[in-house]
């Protein structure tokens, strides 16, 4: 069954959408254990449209987030859907952890996204009449006056309709091929002569604007509402009976045979284009539209009933950035302008020393409220230009366009320097890009390698080799994020500096593994996978449970996604030893939290705001069961495919000052009121509340405010700018630091 959803007027969507098996507090059979995959990120999405639905965020912010919103569930077909109807296809039975079959997750999943996009339609409708009152308007043809209209005729002759290709349909012109994502109207004509009635598809240009301007500088019509008025030029002489937007998802899913390929690079290309002829997977079709035309669609598509989704307003919602990047400051958040650390600003009478300032201390970055370009982006490029630098060796997973630090290793280079580079052309949706890069830093002299077969190459880690007075020195930086210049201004991440001998070592093993040949390495303080990351964090995981020698421990792991069956175990066996966890997920969680005699010590939270939450931080109060806490910052997820399947790697931060911050940013992220959400038992998110008497602690503002004042004071020491009233500090027995003790709130 599916969980009833809980709407709030003044918050949007308030409660999950998961499958329960059983009543909360009665939760005793193997499914009841684990929340389903599939449906948790779709209630991840939910909690990306309930910010569309905030009215305390600024107006075209609301619209992004309803962008973001479509734009995830693109993807999600493209790949997750995509994934279980092959499954289906294929007669696999297999249940997931949660005990569903992938036909059972295909129903439910309808079930729960016809939901959300009715809310979806719901939630832009609201938009438009509060873009409308603040002169921002989005109108219908039949909205427009005949002077309207005639500025529209030129506008479309003029700029659209050379570009337009109807394709009709009948024995001598086959169905066509419906691109995948692509925007299209299907049309019915008739000849007023014979009476014959013929279906046409009609493609909407997808590089043109989405919504056209009128002339008035504050109205838009979506562009497929001028072409379908305009028909009668596509069709001269025919009556137009009817015109009806309707969009195709196709399974967009990279599979490539790496072990048969001899060319990796080639086979990527080669599945890229097959790419295109995915099979489709949904159909989206204007509420409007003729039960015999969606027949007509189901039929031709070969799908079912079930992947068809009516949608009362304007399909394809993606193309409401065209809106979003309209000059309104006032409709905006306040623009955030990243800080540079006082350790690494530039003295008006001295060029910065950034090897000096890296040698004299572990520096910890927090991005976007540290600036990655005057701290990610200026090593590269740094090192690029030094002339006692004789390596650079780094990871791209995904990199921005007129990428900088693209840009620098070219740079370095041509000046003659060692440069490796490993580009991953599987990062999903970005393959082409990175192919791209991939040519481009060939052709410049950079050794280029794609990765280990099998395996993706997921870490975000680089390595600056350099001549000094006492030898040779290695550089490290280490990250939860990509080299993107671009992600790095909206996404949350952590980077660690280091140049610390045992890092170095670890990184020169690290990547002589990836560009040559070698069997699992042992390192020093890496965590790598899939060779010892989940053994790993198991046994982390283990140490806090309480033994003769040491109570019970405490763990706190924030990540994007906690999926892996055999850790959530442990989670749940650390639990019932009386370990408190306290688990903030960004995205997917199937952990159901709070359940007796299961999981009542662990709670959950997310934190969904102006900045995507992206960085993976772990701390264990026990450590290797010492008694002394350990924490880990890196580039993975809690998944099977991030564990067993990719090249990731896991840091500790050892330095007292760097634990000091990780701690004041956890403490942060549990106290926050006002962007979290939190799991119950039940399987149901809740947005939380700022409760009479307490502070609104917004994590975005307050990381915001501290990352100004490591500007003005010392970068290593966190700033107390406001209070967190569901807090306490106490004192470690054991080496001194502040930990910050959750307190349960009212």
């Amino acid at each position: 069954m599916v969980d009833a959803r809980v709407v709030d007027a003044s918050h949007g969507m308030r409660g999950a959408v998961l499958p329960t098996t059983a009543d909360a507090g009665a939760l005793s059979d193997h499914a009841s254990k684990y929340l389903n995959r599939e449906l948790s990120w779709l209630d991840f999405n939910g909690r990306v449209l309930a910010m569309a639905g905030d009215p305390s965020v600024p107006l075209l912010e609301r619209v992004k987030f309803c962008a973001i919103f479509a734009g995830n569930l693109d993807e999600f077909y493209e790949v997750r859907v995509a994934g279980l109807k092959d499954q289906v296809a294929a007669n696999i039975t297999q249940r997931s952890p949660d005990g569903l079959r992938p036909a059972a997750q295909l129903a439910l999943i309808s079930e729960v996204v016809r939901e959300l996009v009715q809310e979806h339609s719901q939630s832009f409708a609201t938009l438009v009449a509060f873009l409308a009152a603040e002169r921002i308007e989005i109108v219908g043809w039949a909205d427009l006056s005949e002077q309207d209209r005639f500025s529209l005729d030129g506008v479309f002759l003029d700029g659209i309709f050379p570009v337009l290709t109807p394709l009709a349909v009948d024995p001598g012109h086959p169905f066509p091929y419906i691109s995948n994502l692509s925007l299209n109207l299907a049309t019915l004509v008739r000849d007023p002569v014979t009476g014959e009635r013929r279906f046409a598809r009609v493609k909407v240009p997808p590089l043109l604007p989405r919504f056209v301007g009128l002339p008035d500088g504050h109205r838009w019509l979506p562009l497929e509402e001028l072409i379908a008025a305009e028909l009668v030029l596509l069709f001269p002489g025919m009556v137009i009976e009817g015109a009806y937007a309707f969009r195709v998802t196709r399974n967009a899913d990279l599979t490539v045979e790496e072990e048969d390929a001899d060319d990796l690079l080639e086979a990527v290309e080669t599945e890229l284009r097959r790419r295109r002829f995915g099979k489709a997977v949904r159909l989206e079709v204007a509420a409007d539209m003729p039960d015999h035309v969606v027949a007509v669609l189901i039929d031709e598509l070969e799908l079912e009933a079930d992947d068809l989704l009516r949608v009362d307003g304007p399909l394809d919602l993606t193309g409401l950035w065209s809106l979003i990047g309209l000059d309104r400051p006032d409709l905006k958040d306040e623009p955030w302008v990243p800080r540079t650390q006082v350790r690494l600003q530039e003295d008006p009478d001295a060029p910065l020393d950034l090897f000096g300032v890296i040698r004299a201390g572990d520096l910890l970055v927090h991005h976007p409220y540290d600036s990655f370009t005057t701290s990610v982006e200026r090593f590269i490029q740094h090192a690029a230009t030094d002339p006692d630098v004789l390596t650079i060796k780094l990871t791209l997973y995904r990199t921005s366009g007129g990428s900088p630090v693209v840009t620098a290793l070219i740079d370095a280079a041509e000046r003659g320097k060692q440069v490796a580079a490993l580009v991953e052309l599987k990062a999903r949706f970005d393959e082409q890009a990175n192919i791209a890069w991939a040519r481009k830093l060939e052709e410049a002299g950079v050794h280029v390698v794609y990765g280990l077969v099998g395996l993706k190459t997921h870490t975000k880690v680089s390595l600056v080799v350099r001549a000094e007075a006492d030898g040779l020195r290695r550089y490290a930086h280490v990250a939860t994020g990509n080299y993107n210049s671009t992600t790095a201004r909206i996404y949350e991440d952590i980077g660690l500096f280091s140049a610390s001998p045992e890092l170095g070592q670890d990184l020169t093993k690290l990547f002589n593994g990836l560009t040559g040949y070698s069997r699992p390495l042992d390192y020093q303080k890496l965590i790598v996978a899939p060779n010892g990351l989940r053994e790993r964090v198991l046994d982390l995981i283990r140490n806090e449970m309480p033994t003769s020698a040491r109570p019970a421990g405490a763990i706190v792991m924030k990540m994007n996604s906690l999926v892996d069956q055999a850790v959530i175990d442990a989670l749940y066996e650390a639990s019932q030893a009386g370990v408190r966890v306290d688990l903030i997920i960004r995205g997917i969680c199937c952990v159901r939290p709070g359940v007796v005699g299961l999981s009542e010590n662990i709670r959950t939270r997310s934190v969904v705001g102006r900045f995507l939450e992206h960085s993976r931080v772990w701390r264990f109060a026990n450590g290797d069961g010492d008694g002394k806490p350990a924490y880990f910052i890196g580039s993975a997820d809690i998944m099977p495919r991030n564990l067993d399947r990719r090249i990731e790697a896991v840091m500790p931060i050892e330095d007292p000052r760097l634990r000091l911050q990780l701690d004041d940013m956890i403490a942060v992220l549990l106290a926050d009121n006002v962007l979290a959400w939190t799991l119950d038992e039940a399987g149901r998110w809740s947005r939380c509340t700022v409760a009479p008497g307490d502070d609104a602690v917004n994590a975005h503002e307050l990381f915001g405010q501290r990352a100004i004042a490591r500007s003005l004071h010392d970068a290593d020491q966190p700033v107390r700018t406001a209070p967190l009233r569901a807090e306490t500090v106490t004192s470690d027995p054991v080496d001194g630091l502040r930990t910050p003790v959750p307190v349960d709130s009212p």
